[in-house]
């Protein structure tokens, strides 16, 4: 089982011009899920199933579009503190090998942004910490056009 350290965690912050609830519901209702859950251009959201309690499984997927590729990342829900914190296991169907880590999101208000603190951990080097870094890069610019759009 992998620790966290600076080298396999990933530590994102970002400020979306909406309030924390809209933000929040992004992340936890399945229909908004599909709407941003992408990794960049030549991505699209393909689904998504949210059951939204605590142990309590997600399952949210893209598609490459070059080759249909689905990407599909699965997990639980460890902790679910609306609108202020998020807590969720991460996988990758269909590959073992990249293990399974955790993601944490606060959610903190200013005003009409919300900031969002996202540390995504315990990856099991840090090129695959790098590669969900450029994906969530992705996700949050989707994120922040879906939000004001």
């Amino acid at each position: 089982m992998p620790t966290s350290n600076a080298e396999t965690t990933l530590y994102l912050r970002h400020t979306f011009a909406a309030p924390r609830e809209k933000v929040f519901r992004a992340w936890t209702t399945a229909a908004e899920l599909k709407r941003w859950f992408a990794a960049g251009a030549d991505y699209v959201g393909e689904l998504a199933e949210v059951d939204l309690r605590v142990g309590g499984k997600y399952r949210i997927g893209m598609k490459y579009l070059p080759d249909g590729t689905l990407h599909v990342a699965t997990g639980i829900y460890k902790v679910i503190k609306a609108p202020e914190r998020l807590v969720f296991t991460w996988s990758w169907e269909g590959q073992p090998d990249r293990g399974e880590t955790l993601v944490s999101i606060e959610f903190h208000e200013h005003g009409t942004s919300t900031e969002v603190v996202f540390t995504h951990e315990l990856f099991l080097s840090p090129e695959l910490r790098d590669r969900h870094m450029h994906g969530w890069q992705g996700c949050f610019d989707r994120l922040a056009r879906v939000l004001t759009g």
